[in-house]
This record gives structure tokens, C-alpha cells and sequence, in this order.
């Protein structure tokens, strides 16, 4: 397998609210959450992310989509060391090396806040199958970036295939807690601590519905049905709070992980299909003083816009997956556009190593069910679905997810209309610098499984 050198990212703190704001996470509601004393290093395997070395940049005369919902026809980007500068006409591009940009278009990098890639990397065999660590109903103890395989060739393709330049990766769904995600940049890198987003807090992965309950009840234990897994998850969480307020505690890798949720410290992502177990565990949350960030595939979430509103809570979702096991067969491809019309946050993501390289044609593609239906949503919110949207929930809005001074120059080049099935991208910088360039073979990733492969190699 060819190495691949490089570096990582990171991700900061938030809610998803339509508004983009970060403060519908602060209040935890329910009860007081109890502090964790920082009697240990919260954060062993650090980022050592640095971004690779760019150049002054600007394009100029493009169609720019600027992630907030915004767009703005024959309009320069600018961005230096790392950060975008400015946005707007008649810009000097002065000491820029200018790409023109005339009839393209220009977005923040795409973000999929749901992906396995590392954890079940390519080739898919037995041997890389770490995602899912199914041995107990609650594995809160375990990290999900202590399976990601840096060299999966995943990374390359969502990159030069989809303009992805930042995600989240999850543990699997057999667990009512899986355990912490992380956030990556996604870079070459040697290491995972090369790929970590600074700064990104972690998140939490839950799961209610069949997985967890064929899981477990086929070995004949709890949670066996859904009211299993909901007594399965509260006396754990009573555990966690006990444990919290003991001044006498010792280390434990599973409690640490679910005070950090208490603390807000750490963001809960919860894989969940239908409208009623949304409710409930939105409730839970209230009971036990947390805060779902945001219903991870959420195919009933259009029966609960209103709830999912009023409590912050975004809804990651597909466009259009439905009907592979009983809890999805109430899916409709409307679902992004009906959330959108309640004013609840939508995000389209991936949980897949193909549609992580087309989130862009995901997103159209729900925009489109809405335009059906006699919804219309403007093609800078349908941008903002796959950008700041997935940036908020996952707690780095402040950082990155739109093109605004300051933030982290995470930029796509379009050779055409993003929400096209025929456009991909020509050019991606991650934090300004050149990551993938469709015309330079020598910024075309390249992999031992993949050569010859559309956006793979010098394909002559």
C-alpha cells in the first residue's frame, strides 16, 4: 500500500439551529449536569494537525455560494495563509495568484457529519472491519479514532470526488452508546492525530430502534425491545450521574465519556428512525440533563419538525435511503423539505463510502422532492445543508462550514453547478492549501486499490 503523508483537523463547539447559532446547546435542561474535574488528560491522543503550505489565492468571476444560504454571481474569494479574507466585486488581487472562475462556481469544503470511512475502510474485508465494537449494550469507553485507518482510500476519493474536506467519523449502530466520534480533516496524513480537526469537540454516537435490540435479544439478553433499550440507556445514564458526583471516583473510560455529554462538553449524535423514539429520547435527554445535538438518518423527522425546532436538534438525513429493514419504510424523499419548511435544521450526510462522494447530488436531490411538492428552497440553503448546517451540529461552525472572513480557507472550485449531476469538483483547497487539482497529475490522489480509477491517478 502506498503511504500517504500528511496532516489532519479539527472541530469546535455547537447546536444546529436554522439561525446557525451555537447557544441551543448551552441550556441542558432537565437536571443540574455534574462537573468532571479535570484529574486527567481529557484529550491523550492530540491533534498534531498542520495545514499543508499554500498560496495567496483568488477566484475571481465566479458563482459563489457562500455556505450561510447566500449566493453572489461574478464574485472574488480571497484567501491567505490558511484563511478566507474577502468576499465580494472588485477585490485587488494584488500578490494572488488568480484563477479565473468565470462560468464555475465556488463553495465552502462539503462536510459529511456521518461517515465510517477508516473504521471501515477499502478494501472491505473482515480484517478492516472496526466500526462496530458489538460486545456489550453500552460501549461509551470506546474511540472511534482508534480504528481509523489513515490510508483508506476512501478519504482521497471523497475528496477529489465530492469536495469533502471535513468529517465526522462514527462508531457503528449495534450499541445503544457506541462510543466517541471524532472529527477529521481530511488530509494525507501517516497518523489519525495528523487528520484531527483542532480545537473540534468530540461527539457521542447513540442508536435506539432494531439494531440494538436484534443485537443483544438474538443473544438472549437486554435490550431485547425498545422498552429494553430505553431501560438499558436511563440506568446507565443514572450510573454516569452517580459516578459524577462521587469525590472518591476512579478513572473510568466509559463514565468519562458520558460526564463529558452532562458537562456539554461532548456532542450526542443519535442514529434513530422513527418520529415516536425521537420524542422519547428527547425526553430521556431532558430527564437525564443532556442534549441531543442532532437524529442521525431521522426518516420520520418531517412528522416532528415542530418538536426537532423547538429543541435545536438537527436531522441528519438521506435523500432518499428507505425500506432496508422495518423502521425505514415511513421514509419519504420529502422529508429534508419538509424540515426545512418547519425551520428545523437539515443536514444531508453520507453513511457511506459512495454517497460521501456525491453529497452534492444528495442534496439537490431533496431539494428537488421539495420543488415537487410546491416547496421551494433557494440553492444557497440547499448549499448550506452540506456546509455550515454540518458544521454547526458537529461543533465547528466557528471555524469552518462558510466562506466568511476569518474561517478556515476550506474552499471548492466547481466546474459547474454544484446541485448538478453533471458538475464535480475542478479544485479543493483544505486550509488554503491545493489538495486536489483535476488538470495536475500531481494533485490527483492516487492508491495501490484504485489506480486508473475516474479522479484517481495520471489516467492516459
Amino acid at each position: 500500500m502506498r503511504a500517504l503523508a500528511g496532516m489532519g483537523s479539527a472541530l469546535a463547539l455547537a447546536a444546529c439551529a436554522t439561525t446557525g447559532s451555537s447557544q441551543a446547546l448551552a441550556d441542558t435542561g432537565g437536571q443540574d449536569a455534574f462537573p468532571v474535574t479535570a484529574e486527567f488528560d481529557k484529550n491523550p491522543y492530540p491533534s498534531t494537525y498542520r495545514p499543508y503550505p499554500g498560496v495567496p489565492t483568488a477566484l475571481v468571476g465566479a458563482t459563489v455560494f457562500d455556505g450561510t444560504g447566500r449566493e453572489f454571481a461574478d464574485t472574488t474569494v480571497l484567501f491567505r495563509d490558511g484563511r478566507v479574507e474577502a468576499v465580494g466585486s472588485g477585490l485587488d488581487t494584488s500578490g494572488y495568484t488568480v484563477i479565473d472562475g468565470t462560468g464555475k462556481y465556488v463553495t465552502p469544503g462539503i462536510i459529511d457529519i456521518h461517515s465510517h470511512l477508516g473504521n471501515y475502510p477499502s478494501p472491505s474485508v473482515p480484517a478492516h472491519s472496526d466500526g462496530n465494537e458489538a460486545t456489550a449494550p453500552t460501549t461509551p469507553d470506546v474511540w472511534a479514532e482508534h480504528s481509523v485507518w489513515p490510508q483508506d482510500p476512501g478519504f482521497s476519493r471523497a475528496l477529489a470526488n465530492g469536495g469533502v474536506t471535513a468529517l465526522q467519523i462514527l462508531p457503528g449502530s449495534a450499541n445503544l452508546v457506541g462510543g466517541r466520534t471524532v472529527t477529521l480533516k481530511n488530509v494525507y496524513s501517516r497518523t489519525v492525530q495528523g487528520m484531527k480537526f483542532p480545537g473540534a469537540p468530540y461527539g457521542m454516537k447513540m442508536a435506539c430502534g432494531e439494531n440494538p435490540k436484534r443485537v443483544y435479544g438474538n443473544r438472549n439478553r437486554q435490550p431485547s425491545t425498545r422498552m429494553g433499550n430505553f431501560a438499558t440507556n436511563r440506568q446507565k445514564w443514572l450510573e454516569v450521574i452517580a459516578w459524577a458526583g462521587d469525590e472518591d471516583r476512579k478513572r473510568d473510560l466509559a463514565n468519562e465519556t458520558m460526564a463529558g455529554v452532562l458537562d456539554g462538553e461532548i456532542l450526542v449524535h443519535n442514529h434513530c428512525y422513527r418520529a415516536d423514539e425521537m420524542a422519547l429520547v428527547m425526553d430521556m435527554a431532558k430527564e437525564m440533563g443532556y442534549r441531543v445535538t442532532a437524529f442521525h438518518h431521522a426518516v420520520e423527522s418531517y412528522k416532528i419538525g415542530d418538536l426537532l425546532r423547538e429543541n435545536g436538534v438537527c436531522s441528519a438525513i438521506w435523500a432518499d435511503w428507505y425500506g432496508f429493514k422495518m423502521e425505514s419504510y415511513d421514509a419519504i424523499p420529502e422529508n429534508g423539505a419538509l424540515l426545512h419548511k418547519a425551520g428545523a435544521c437539515v443536514v444531508i450526510h453520507s453513511d457511506s463510502d459512495q454517497d460521501i462522494q456525491r453529497l452534492n447530488q444528495e442534496a439537490a436531490k431533496a431539494q428537488a422532492a421539495g420543488e415537487r411538492m410546491g416547496i421551494d428552497i433557494p440553492d444557497g440553503e440547499v448549499i448550506r445543508w452540506i456546509t455550515l448546517n454540518a458544521a454547526t451540529a458537529m461543533g465547528i461552525d466557528k471555524m469552518t462550514g462558510s466562506l466568511e472572513p476569518g474561517k478556515m480557507a476550506d474552499v471548492v472550485l466547481w466546474n459547474g453547478d454544484p446541485l448538478s449531476v453533471y458538475s464535480r469538483p475542478e479544485k479543493v483547497w483544505v486550509d488554503g492549501a491545493l489538495m486536489f487539482d483535476a488538470y495536475d497529475p500531481k494533485r490527483r490522489p492516487v492508491s495501490d486499490f484504485e489506480l486508473g480509477q475516474p479522479g484517481e491517478g495520471d489516467v492516459k
